[in-house]
This record gives structure tokens, C-alpha cells and sequence, in this order.
């Protein structure tokens, strides 16, 4: 195979840093699960981990300003009854997560605005359906209110969250445990890997199977796949002699890899991370100390090796930053979230640049926090493509985020959650008027110093 001696791109110099220890989240006690999820999920505002807990399952929710060592008397949320397996963050409200559990159900939490006061066990909505433990949760990315959850019964749910009822139910299509379970950009199909060996794309309102490849990766290990550019499949596994493999794959024409990759001898399984405005996908291994980047093309050989950070200790589990979180000043282009055994560190991927300047081939359009397509005509149908912003001037979090909305004759919500939510909402209103006013105060100091420069040159 001919190959270039160097290879043209603006990521080729990415590389990684780990934040300082002042900066990082110490003193945390994550979970000992022996469970192949992220264990972290985060937003422009919070970072939340799965933590240990006697007697049920809870995870923690902070504020991203508190860093620092975080007192063992510090609230959490804890309202399973058994360990908690995956947590995830709504895409379309920064207050809302979404929680599964051993206990065979996923919880809807909100979040007051500034973190937990008190310890939080009653969630806004509860969501029973599988008979198992729930392992997997995605929320659709561009539908507002809709929740994918599978579960260790081979089953795959899609809810309507603001109903508290599951609306697609798919228990036939998969033979085995399912590993990894998610959407693709517009949410119009899902893409599973199982362990029956088979990679799968489902139609996600008819709950059918569009295509599927039997045997992307030789080895009985966990594999797990995902919509990268173009629709096209990355997939990550091992081979039938225990060598992690990396793989891409066009739906289109699933006989054969379009390239497969061998990477080491490690058992931990890959998880994946694609960031489709730079082409970039970020492979963290469970129990590695590294993160590999790669770069997706159009062309072959497709899948380009960039680089990998390196830090000192393994990871437990990772969380990534939306793009809207991320600080284009700093010409950061990815922001982990790596957990250790006893803290959370921030590991951030910056490519080095000499201007100070807004760089705009670093930071195109990106996908914002509105849902273009309410959850009713979704599954009536109607399919939205993502509401795109710009981070030219740095994405303000304080921007009306969708407000979360449950139909109260559909469910049973305790009237001191709603309280408490209420009281939050007008907490987050009244910072939002600071704010507003601050930014009046500047403006006008501005225009009165404009105005004095004018008068003294007449």
C-alpha cells in the first residue's frame, strides 16, 4: 500500500493536557460497577458521576466551577434502589439527566440551577418497562423529550419522556446482550452492537432492521459502534486473538471493511467519541492511561492516526464536552472528563495556533441546544435535522434552554419536586437579569466614553 510521507491537515498537532490538580474534582468515590459505560456525563454547566453507594445506586452532580476536593457530605442524587449503570444529559435542557439502573428502571432528574443543596430522591419521572438491568441510555438529538434505554433483556425502548410512556418497543431483534446502542445526527435511525456478533441499523419508529453485518470483529470481546461522517460505521472490537481492532464500515456495502486497523493487546474495551465538525474520533480505552485521536476522510485509507495523550493513572470512565461547552479563545477543540479511582480530571485537546483570533475552519456551525421537532411528530413521523449555531461569539450557556415539561394527568409527580424545580427556574432567571444588566452597565460606559473621545476632538 503506497503512502504519503506527510499528510496535509490542521489536526496533525492536536495535542492533549491534563488539567492542574486545583482544577480537577478530587476526593470522589466512583463506582466500582463492572460496567462498560462512560460513568460521566457533562454540560456547559455540570459534570455528573456514578458513584459508590451502600444500599442502592446514586451519582453526583456539580456545578463545573467546583473544583477542588469535594466534601464526602456532599448531596447527591439517590433515588434507585439499586447500583446506577449509565447516566446522560439532555441535550436540549442542561437541568435534565437521565438515569438507569440494576433496579430495572430509568429515572428523569432536574437539577436546580447552581447544583444540589440537599440530597435528591424523588425524580420527576420515572420510567418502568424492562424486565432487566438498564445498561444503555441515549437521548435523540435533535427530538425534544424522546429517550432510548436498552436493557440487559435484549430490549430496546424509545419513550416519550414528558408521557412517561414507552412508545416503541423493540424485544425481537436482538438474540443477546447489547453493548452499545446510538443515534445517528438526525435521529432517524439507530445503530447496536450485540453480543450475538452483529452490528445492526434499525429503523427507529417501525423498530425493523435496515441492514446488519454478522461478524465485524472475530473476537467474543465487547464491541461497540457509531455513526461517524456521512452515515458512515466506526466500530471498535477485538480480533480473534484478543487485539483491540478498529474498523470502518459503509452501510451501503456492509460485505466488507472499508479499513481495519489493529491497535494493541489491551483488554479494556474502546470507547468511542466522534466530533463530526472536525472529522475527529477519540478512542479511550477502560483501564487505559491514553487516548488515541484518529481523523475520518473521504478518502482511503479513511481512518488516519493523529496522535494520543498519555496521562499518569488508568481511567475508570470519560465524559465529553459539547462542543458549546468548549473555550474557543484557548482554540480548544475537545474537552474529557477522565475519572479515576477517587477524582475526576479534565483533559483538554487544543490545536496550537499563534493568532488570538475567532479560528472559523476550527469551529464551523455546530449543533445547539434546540430541538428542531417536538417528541408527538417525531414518532408520528417528522424527522428534523439539527438547529446549528455559531461560537464566534463564545456560546452563552444563559440562553433559554427548552423548557422540560411533563403531563401532569400522565403522571405522578411529587408536588415538593415541582416546588423545588420552580424555585430553581427562578434562580437561573434572576442570574440571567444580573447578567443582562451587567452587560447594559458595559455597553453604556462604552458609548459614554465614545461619546466624551467625539466632543474632545471637536
Amino acid at each position: 500500500m503506497s503512502r504519503q510521507v506527510v499528510r496535509s491537515s490542521k489536526f496533525r498537532h492536536v495535542f492533549g493536557q491534563g488539567l492542574k490538580t486545583d482544577q480537577c474534582y478530587d476526593d470522589i468515590r466512583i463506582s466500582q460497577m463492572t460496567w462498560d459505560s462512560n460513568f460521566c456525563s457533562v454540560n456547559p454547566k455540570f459534570v455528573a458521576m456514578i458513584v459508590d453507594a451502600s444500599g442502592g445506586g446514586s451519582f453526583i452532580v456539580l456545578p463545573l466551577n467546583k473544583t477542588g476536593r469535594i466534601d464526602m457530605s456532599y448531596p447527591t442524587v439517590c433515588g434507585h434502589t439499586g447500583p446506577v449503570l449509565d447516566i446522560e444529559f439532555c441535550p436540549h435542557n442542561d437541568n435534565i439527566i437521565a438515569s438507569g439502573s440494576e433496579d430495572c428502571s430509568v429515572m428523569i432528574w432536574e437539577i436546580p440551577e447552581g447544583g444540589l443543596t440537599t440530597p435528591l430522591s424523588d425524580p420527576v419521572v420515572k420510567l418502568e418497562g424492562h424486565s432487566k438491568r438498564v445498561g444503555i441510555l441515549s437521548w435523540h438529538p435533535t427530538a425534544h423529550n424522546v429517550l432510548m434505554t436498552a436493557g440487559c433483556d435484549n430490549v430496546v425502548i424509545l419513550w416519550n419522556v414528558a408521557r412517561g410512556e414507552a412508545v416503541v418497543r423493540m424485544d425481537t431483534v436482538h438474540t443477546d446482550l447489547i453493548y452499545s446502542a446510538c443515534w445517528n445526527r438526525d435521529g432517524s435511525q439507530i445503530l447496536t452492537s450485540c453480543k450475538d456478533k452483529t452490528l445492526r441499523v434499525l429503523d427507529p419508529r417501525k423498530g425493523t432492521v435496515i441492514t446488519e453485518k454478522e461478524k465485524p470483529h472475530e473476537g467474543s470481546r465487547p464491541a461497540r459502534a457509531l455513526f461517524v461522517s456521512d452515515n458512515k460505521i466506526l466500530s471498535t472490537g477485538f480480533s480473534r486473538m484478543s487485539e483491540r481492532q478498529v474498523a470502518l464500515w459503509d452501510p451501503n456495502n456492509f460485505k466488507e471493511p472499508l479499513t481495519l486497523q489493529e491497535l494493541d493487546t489491551s483488554s479494556g474495551v474502546l470507547l468511542p467519541f466522534f466530533d463530526p465538525d472536525t472529522g475527529i474520533v477519540y478512542l479511550c480505552g477502560k483501564g487505559d492511561t491514553s487516548i488515541r485521536y484518529f481523523e475520518i476522510t473521504p478518502e482511503a485509507p479513511y481512518v488516519h492516526y493523529l496522535s494520543m495523550y498519555t496521562g499518569k493513572d488508568s481511567q475508570k470512565g470519560m465524559g465529553y464536552m459539547p462542543k458549546r461547552g468548549l473555550e474557543v479563545n484557548k482554540c480548544e477543540i475537545a474537552r474529557f472528563y477522565k475519572l479515576h479511582e477517587r477524582k475526576c480530571e479534565p483533559v483538554v485537546m487544543t490545536v496550537p495556533r499563534k493568532s488570538d483570533l475567532f479560528q472559523e475552519d476550527l469551529y464551523p456551525e455546530t449543533i445547539g441546544p434546540e430541538p428542531s421537532v417536538e417528541a408527538d411528530d417525531w414518532f408520528n413521523g417528522k424527522d428534523g435535522q439539527p438547529i446549528l449555531i455559531s461560537l464566534k461569539e463564545g456560546f452563552a450557556t444563559t440562553t433559554k434552554t427548552k423548557e422540560f415539561k411533563v403531563s401532569k394527568s400522565l403522571l405522578k409527580t411529587t408536588t415538593t419536586t415541582t416546588a423545588a424545580a420552580s424555585v430553581g427556574d427562578r434562580g437561573g432567571e434572576i442570574e440571567i437579569l444580573r447578567k443582562e444588566v451587567k452587560q447594559m452597565k458595559q455597553a453604556l460606559e462604552e458609548l459614554t466614553n465614545t461619546v466624551k473621545e467625539l466632543q474632545s476632538k471637536q
